[in-house]
């Protein structure tokens, strides 16, 4: 079966590799229709993050089940599901909690040893607590927005939720990406009543005011926060997401929330420990709260607004192509000519 591999800084190849295969008897396999890139993939194309040389790549994905091992309950060949980033056993203390990011038997698709979600089929691990099943009669239509609760979707949500958004809310997204818009998208549909997006690409103000922003403001982080006070008359927002991941967008985060708020932080951190300002937290009376996004629990309780079509995550794809294609899916996104890439197999 072919594959997405990575070799090495901007080294995306399409390679043969084994068959993905029932390895346990709670496995499945599932024959991929739809992937992505997504922004954290970018690190490792940058040489940021180490990867082993023709590691597999790519942790979002939808497909159709192809087999099933022999203890696999819930699910049968022919079904459509649609994955988290992570796969969990199901019934630990953390999954039974709703944090099955914190299973003992987690795993990353990608993982050395592990299936790519960027290929033809993945052997998917503890089928039955990782696997989200779809309708039998869900629109394909639909499915690029079913594609985004893998990761994004599901991760501007835990950023909302972090940053305590509800009805009445006032919110700032620091971070235009797919995660910084998908939170726009969350924080309208808890509730907020105002919503400001601080970013730099032009070309995204549109998705963001498509998902819900008021206010759109192209600035660079050190003077979001003079923006932002322009904006509230001195006091901050009450909520902020931050989904960049850096130490100037946690900086930037922590100078526009009013004291009392709160930070929902979801960029995943690359030297963001050093943005963060504990004097300040401690003198404003400031929460944190996020970290990596228990997309499992998520993804059934936003299924439904997806297939109805109240929650359309699904523009943030704008580049579509095919898997042989990967390499330029890749270029497009980190020279930013497009936004996510979705890749259909």
């Amino acid at each position: 079966m072919r594959a997405v591999t990575i070799h090495g800084p901007k080294d995306i190849r399409v390679e043969q590799v084994p068959d993905a295969a029932i390895r346990h008897p709670t496995d499945a396999v599932v024959r991929v229709t739809h992937s992505c890139v997504c922004g954290s993939d970018l690190w490792a194309y940058r040489g940021r993050v180490p990867r082993q040389p023709g590691q597999r790549i790519g942790h979002e994905f939808v497909g159709v089940v192809e087999d099933v091992g022999a203890d696999v309950r819930t699910l049968r060949r022919g079904d459509r599901v649609v994955a988290p980033f992570v796969w969990s056993e199901g019934t630990c203390a953390y999954c039974v909690a709703g944090l099955p990011t914190s299973c003992p038997s987690k795993g990353f698709w990608g993982d050395p040893g592990a299936d790519g979600a960027q290929g033809e089929a993945v052997t998917a691990p503890y089928a039955d607590a990782t696997l989200v099943a779809l309708p039998a009669d869900v629109d394909e239509d639909r499915m690029p927005a079913v594609l985004a609760l893998s990761d994004v979707m599901c991760t501007g949500h835990h950023g909302a939720r972090g940053a305590g958004v509800g009805p009445g809310s006032d919110v700032a997204v620091v971070g235009d990406g797919a995660v910084g818009l998908c939170a726009v998208l969350a924080a309208r549909r808890l509730g907020a009543a105002r919503i400001a997006v601080f970013g730099h690409h032009r070309s995204r103000a549109a998705v963001a005011r498509r998902f819900g922003a008021d206010i759109v403001v192209l600035a660079d982080a050190g003077s979001v926060a003079a923006h932002a006070l322009e904006l509230t008359e001195g006091k901050g927002f009450t909520s902020v997401v931050e989904a960049v991941g850096t130490a100037d967008a946690m900086a930037a985060a922590t100078a526009v929330a009013a004291p009392g708020g709160r930070i929902g932080f979801v960029g995943v951190p690359h030297g963001s420990q050093d943005g963060i300002d504990l004097r300040a937290m401690f003198d404003r009376n400031l929460t944190l709260a996020g970290g990596i996004t228990p997309a499992r629990t998520y993804i059934p309780h936003l299924l439904a607004d997806v297939l109805s079509g109240a929650l359309d995550p699904a523009p943030i794809f704008d580049l579509t192509i095919g898997l042989t294609d990967a390499p330029d899916g890749y270029a497009a996104m980190d020279e930013r000519r497009a936004l996510k890439t979705l890749i259909r197999i």
